[in-house]
């Protein structure tokens, strides 16, 4: 469960950017994003780049692509919010998904029916699409109910 998934590159100011997805099926789970100063080069994980994300699902989506606003120094992350209808409170899917690939680890929900938190309908999906912010070189991506370009 520790591969990555769903890569969305950008470039900014000669470096490249890539935010990832963790493997969990349709569940949503931490990115991570990653720097590097050539597409071919050594990659350099730089953590989760979602602030404040206290349920560490990166907002219940996955970021699909970054795009820069044509003419402004702004970039915007849209993301897939593959499940609607997942409860508030919820085991730790990454959890669960580790104790499926490895049977040494430990965790009180391993056994958790995961398929019973909600009804995997796909065609409800919806869209997340944040702004795109740098702290110190790092890209950050905060959650807002409501912004502007």
């Amino acid at each position: 469960p520790f591969v990555r998934e769903a890569p969305a590159v950008f470039k900014k100011d000669g470096k490249y950017y890539m935010f990832t997805s963790g493997t969990t099926g349709k569940f949503p789970n931490p990115s991570e994003v990653a720097v590097s100063d050539s597409m071919h080069g050594d990659w350099k994980v730089l953590g989760d780049p979602h602030i404040d994300d206290e349920k560490h699902t990166s907002f219940d989506s996955q970021i699909s692509c970054v795009f820069k606003v044509e003419g402004k120094d702004m970039y915007i992350a849209a993301a897939d919010r593959w499940l609607m209808d997942l409860p508030e409170e919820m085991p730790d899917i990454c959890k669960i998904f580790e104790c499926m690939f490895d049977k040494t680890a430990e965790y009180e929900y391993a056994d958790f029916p995961i398929d019973t938190l909600t009804e995997k309908n796909t065609s409800i999906a919806r869209y997340v699409w944040l702004p795109v912010e740098f702290e110190n070189g790092v890209p950050c991506i905060r959650w807002n109910d409501e912004w502007h370009i």
